[in-house]
């Protein structure tokens, strides 16, 4: 999942709109953050298949980054974090969730790669990937409802024109 995560940042917005939607993105997107450092450190591994032109990454190993319990552990430290320095535990709970989304939106698209925990884990994942019109439909499903909560909940706080202009050119 690429785009559909930053929907799950929109559409959080809704149930803490204190959040800036820097720090949305940035927690619904931890895993994806952390992993290339981890690959870099050697801690985690990729190969690249050429034989599969709808994507070429075989995800070896990433229990770090993209474990169900690692991105539970994740979620926690991230929501604490946040409670620790804006004392919001309703915002901090969201942000927990977002950057446990991660790994159920993964779970939709990823082969069969996905670990439930670091080491000897089973491994899970429904292959979306392998279709890739039902991946950009599914990907375009969860943007378009996070972009409709997203678009309830915040109203602008400029002239009608700046806001128009600014998100569109965000989008």
């Amino acid at each position: 999942m690429v785009i559909g995560h930053f929907g799950v940042g929109l559409g959080a917005k809704k149930f803490a709109p204190s959040i800036s939607l820097g720090t949305l993105f940035i927690a619904v997107q931890w895993a994806d953050l952390l992993w290339p450092v981890l690959l870099l450190l050697n801690v985690e591994h990729v190969d690249i298949r050429k034989n599969n032109p709808h994507f070429p990454l075989d995800f070896t190993d990433y229990p770090v980054t993209h474990s169900l319990l690692m991105g539970a552990v994740w979620g926690l430290c991230f929501g604490l974090l946040y409670w620790l320095v804006k004392k919001d535990r309703r915002s901090a709970i969201v942000l927990g969730i977002c950057v446990l989304s991660h790994w159920v939106l993964d779970l939709i698209v990823h082969a069969p790669d996905l670990p439930l925990f670091p080491g000897n884990s089973p491994k899970v994942g429904l292959g979306l990937w392998d279709y890739p019109v039902l991946t950009w439909l599914a990907e375009g499903l969860f943007f378009i409802i996070g972009l409709m909560l997203y678009l309830k909940t915040t109203r602008q706080k400029t002239t009608p024109e700046n806001g128009v202009c600014g998100y569109w050119s965000f989008c």
